[in-house]
């Protein structure tokens, strides 16, 4: 027993990765290691015997968190929109969009999944639709097969760094932080992963043409009467768009303090936000006067793009936006947003009995799944906390050379390691818990006084988890596309020519130039936590630093002078016999006569003079 008492947390992990080896659920192996080692514990005198009566409010206060309710809700978004046909319409569309220059559907294959990323939110729905619609299109035009690949899996991840991500909604809870500051953190860093991944097709464009070819004339299905594309007249329609997005980015702030009465300016997460949603509602309105009244001013290319994109560009701008304006909680945003999707559908006419059944079959799947590892965790972490485990980690990392730095380096090579193999629900519930309290007490030093550390840190862990769905073994962004690939050659149904079989070991060398960019990505919010913290900075005038908060004293106690006690209690202050202030010449008065007395330094001492005042006037 001493050697279990002297060795008990690393017991436990022992444990705990015995459960997982034979093959268990990690939720049931999570809550079995807890609860045994519990009263192995309790055996060796490390608890008491009560230690358990605790965890039952522990697991109702489970049942009980509303920010958890935002998953299921977001979920149920990104099924309705990816089932009614979203993916196919929206690759259709922004890849004719492109589609005439070198690389042009390679940036639609990661723009569209940016913009699945934003509503469904769900990885294998993203890369499975895209391997299915564009990686054909992209074979039979003689794309390189490691470009093409590549971009299908890192562009299906985006889901994990783009709001409203269902992995940051999970650190939000773990980390003890609202969704709502997560989001605006991750805001910046997703977006520039994007423009990273569109950077590096525009140079594969320009130093290997052959490898991204433009699609050919006969491809290009939206044309106009007299052979044009159709280009000029949408770009003449963005131009508009952005127009009102700039002017109204200028108004915001005055519009928004006059209506909500707020003092401090506007976020830039916000401005933007609501910029493009009066940009998206622009272009739609235009578009909707063109087709009511018969004007015939835009291309059919410019009614496509915006009666496929606006629609779901406003459901996202509508959810995050009420959500960063602080109109709406997450949970409550969820809830709009899969409503949302429910009206889109409709209006499509795509939405049937069995798809909505399938929407409800795949989101309760997934709440039972988080809810079960949510609360398997819950008790293994208790019997952690109750053994002192983030005292022990701690310990772990006192002695990493660099300080603060060496131990960020360091857990975001673990977060990585572990990705390869480990699901990334279970890291944020099984290993960020644990290293939560030691970031909150390091990392502080590397950041400005007053900033979050713990929303930087979810942020750095949400974009490294991102990258496990592109790291073999496991990498599960690979296999949904190896699923969907052809396995075997096949004649293209349009050239009729022979395509070869797309290999697995293709796919996992189109992952790699992407997880390069994404451990740059990783590096660079590490070394400009700007990024991420800017956005809750810009809005920081609204927050208080407690550590600033300083109870200054009058100079005269409580302001304990007679007079102020009997103003307190609604008396009005007499003067006693021979009680006059000492005045200096010049009918000045006298500060060293106006001294209060001893006693008047003691508020009691007043309240009950003002009392004996008040009995004396009774009498």
């Amino acid at each position: 027993m001493e050697f279990i008492a002297q060795h008990f947390v690393p017991l436990l992990f022992c444990g705990l990765l015995a459960f997982l080896l034979t093959g268990f659920p990690v939720a049931f192996s999570l809550a079995a290691a807890g609860l045994l080692f519990g009263f192995v514990g309790m055996e060796a005198g490390l608890f008491p015997p009560s230690l358990f009566q605790a965890l039952p409010l522990r697991i109702q206060g489970i049942m009980q968190n509303d920010t958890l309710l935002a998953i299921p809700f977001f979920t149920f978004m990104g099924i309705i929109l990816e089932r009614s046909g979203l993916a196919e319409d929206l690759l259709e569309t922004v890849g004719q969009v492109f589609g005439p220059v070198r690389g042009g559907l390679a940036l639609a294959v990661i723009f569209v999944g940016a913009l699945l990323a934003a509503t469904t939110g769900v990885v294998a729905a993203a890369v499975i639709s895209m391997g299915l619609i564009s990686l054909p299109i992209m074979l039979r035009y003689g794309y390189n097969r490691t470009v093409a690949t590549g971009v299908i899996t890192a562009s299906g991840t985006l889901a994990q760094a783009i709001p409203p991500s269902l992995v940051l909604i999970v650190m939000a809870d773990q980390l003890g932080r609202s969704v709502g500051d997560m989001y605006a953190g991750a805001l910046v860093p997703g977006l520039l992963l994007v423009a990273l991944y569109a950077a590096f097709v525009i140079l594969v464009a320009v130093f290997r043409p052959s490898w991204v070819p433009a699609l050919p004339p006969e491809a290009r299905i939206y044309k106009e009467a007299n052979g044009s594309s159709g280009h000029r007249s949408l770009v003449v329609l963005m131009s508009i768009a952005i127009a009102a997005a700039w002017v109204w980015s200028k108004y915001h702030d005055g519009i928004l303090k006059a209506w909500t009465g707020r003092e401090n300016a506007a976020p830039g997460d916000e401005i933007v936000i609501m910029s493009m949603t009066v940009a998206a509602f622009t272009a739609l309105g235009l578009s909707l006067l063109n087709r009511v009244f018969k004007l015939k001013l835009l291309s059919k290319l410019s009614e496509r793009v915006t009666f496929v994109l606006i629609p779901p560009l406003i459901l996202i701008f509508l959810v995050l936006g009420t959500i960063f304006l602080g109109l709406a909680t997450p949970t409550e945003g969820g809830a709009m947003g899969a409503l949302g999707a429910f009206i889109m559908a409709l209006v499509k006419g795509k939405l049937s009995f069995n798809l909505l059944k399938q929407a409800l079959e795949n989101t309760t799947k997934l709440a039972c799944f988080v809810m079960f590892i949510l609360i398997g965790s819950t008790v293994f972490s208790f019997t952690f906390n109750a053994a002192d485990g983030h005292v022990w980690v701690e310990h772990l990392f006192d002695a990493i050379p660099g300080g603060p730095m060496g131990f960020l380096i360091v857990v975001t090579v673990l977060v990585f390691v572990l990705g390869m193999f480990i699901d990334f629900f279970e890291i944020a519930f099984i290993v960020v818990p644990l290293l939560a309290p030691v970031a909150e007490k390091v990392l502080p030093a590397l950041l400005p006084p007053g900033s979050d550390a713990l929303i930087w840190f979810g942020v750095i862990i949400a974009i490294n988890l991102q990258t496990s769905f592109l790291t073999p073994p496991f990498g599960f962004a690979l296999f949904y596309l190896r699923s969907v690939a052809a396995k075997t050659d096949y004649n293209d149904r349009v050239t009729k020519k022979l395509i070869p079989a797309v290999t697995t070991m293709q796919i996992y060398k189109g992952a790699i130039a992407f997880i390069l960019i994404q451990i740059v990505m990783i590096a660079a919010v590490i070394i400009w936590p700007q990024l991420v913290l800017g956005s809750l900075d810009s809005g920081a005038g609204s927050k208080v630093n407690l550590d600033d908060i300083k109870i200054e004293m009058e100079e005269e106690g409580y302001g304990k002078k007679e007079e102020d006690a009997s103003k307190l209690f609604g008396l009005t202050p007499e003067k006693k016999a021979g009680e006059s202030k000492t005045e200096e010449p010049g009918g000045l008065p006298n500060p060293a006569a106006d001294k209060p007395v001893a006693d008047d330094d003691d508020p009691m001492a007043a309240i009950k003079r003002a009392l004996e005042e008040e009995k004396k006037k009774k009498k």
